[in-house]
């Protein structure tokens, strides 16, 4: 049986959006068995992807609000403030991080779809943006649970969350087909994305805020696409701010090139697979 289609794949945005929307019942079918999978013969099962983000919550808030006594710079009273800022950023970054770490070896580890069957390979990484948006929503559902008990209601800015993340998923999407198919020919970006993302960790106005950093490194700090959407996150979800309407449509905009740019060099090289592999 051929390994790919005989006609060369489309790379046009429109394409793009279009493979979405017609392999959407098998991106939803691959979710789900990912997910199944990742839990399977564990005695919690499903379970354990609510337990761990309580854990990490209940962790964050012992020891930045007991041990450390860390406060948000918005001069904030509540002890447990600073651990559920901390808490949405990394909920928001872990996104991120998820779908680029595992990008570099998703096609090689699924090696079977290339060389033996005709396969919508671009969706592999969206079943992995699918799984990491999954766990996403159960930290923010165990966010909220906490923040009601330990501040109260979050205003009705919380509402705007989701829409936040959609520069965010695009971004995501467009890395992570870059990675995946650099990945095939490139064994080594396994190792180098690890050790990026620890550093972007650091370098994303996570554990503080950019307003903290002074003029010239804001600058700088802007440039990390990350920067804006954990900032803006943050903001509706704790402190009733509402969005800088215009940065976010700057990107939007930079998260849809990207994603497009990212969806046409993996159909560009996705004819090379099955030799390396």
């Amino acid at each position: 049986m051929q390994s790919q289609m005989s006609k060369a794949p489309s790379l046009s945005p429109k394409e793009m959006l279009a493979s979405l929307w017609r392999n959407r019942h098998l991106i939803k079918t691959l979710v789900r068995r990912d997910i199944a999978s990742r839990y399977r013969g564990s005695f919690l099962g499903m379970l354990w992807s609510f337990f761990n983000p309580l854990f990490m919550l209940g962790v964050y808030t012992f020891v930045f609000s007991v041990v450390f006594k860390a406060r948000w710079q918005s001069g904030g009273d509540s002890k447990s403030e600073f651990a559920l800022v901390l808490f949405a950023g990394l909920t928001v970054f872990n996104i991120f991080a998820e779908c680029v770490n595992r990008a570099p070896g998703i096609i090689p580890a699924n090696a079977n779809y290339v060389k033996k069957v005709i396969f919508p390979l671009e969706i592999l990484s969206v079943v992995n943006l699918g799984n990491a948006l999954f766990h996403a929503a159960i930290s923010f559902f165990v966010w909220f649970i906490a923040c009601v008990i330990l501040r109260g209601l979050p205003s009705a800015s919380f509402l705007l969350l989701p829409l936040l993340l959609v520069p965010l998923v695009f971004t995501t999407m467009g890395i992570s087909w870059f990675l995946a198919s650099l990945g095939v020919f490139l064994r080594d970006v396994t190792q180098i994305i690890s050790v990026a993302t620890t550093a972007l960790l650091f370098l994303t106005p996570i554990f503080y805020s950019a307003a903290n950093l002074p003029p010239n490194y804001q600058k700088f700090m802007l440039l990390n696409p990350l920067t804006p959407i954990i900032e803006q996150s943050r903001g509706v979800m704790l402190f009733n701010m509402m969005p800088d309407w215009r940065m976010f449509g700057v990107n939007l905009l930079a998260s849809l090139i990207v994603a497009a740019c990212g969806f046409a060099w993996f159909q560009k090289t996705r004819k090379g697979f099955a030799d390396v592999l």
